[in-house]
């Protein structure tokens, strides 16, 4: 019953800030890293945050460098993305997604584990 469950998209103006939710359960979060994923209409899938299993390293892409953070409650299962200082190119459906390795991947491919995905707009 392995399962990740997105939460917390919505409509926002450029400039704005939402705070996506990633619920895990069937296993426990702090023996898997984690990753954020977004996919646009049209385009690929890319990698947007990654956080590691316990030591807390985080890696962002430079896209979102310095807008978005990453974190995780390992007693509540459940890694959140805040993204403040939202731009119209961050419009996409956000993912996240579970994987047993340990070190520092946006390759989707090695993710094992994804959920369903939330929808996120910025648009005046």
């Amino acid at each position: 019953q392995v399962q990740l469950v997105e939460s917390g998209g919505g409509l926002v103006q450029p400039g704005g800030s939402l705070r996506l939710s990633c619920a895990v359960s069937g296993f426990s979060l702090a023996y898997y890293a984690i990753g954020w994923f977004r996919q646009a209409p049209g385009k690929e899938r890319e990698g947007v945050s990654w956080i590691s299993k316990n030591t807390g390293r985080t890696y962002y892409a430079d896209s979102v460098k310095g807008r978005f953070t990453i974190s995780r409650d390992n007693v509540k299962n459940t890694v959140y993305l805040q993204m403040n200082s939202l731009k119209p190119e961050d419009t996409a459906v956000y993912y996240c997604a579970a994987r047993e390795g340990g070190g520092l991947t946006l390759n989707d491919r090695t993710y094992g584990y994804w959920g369903q995905g939330t929808q996120v707009t910025v648009s005046s």
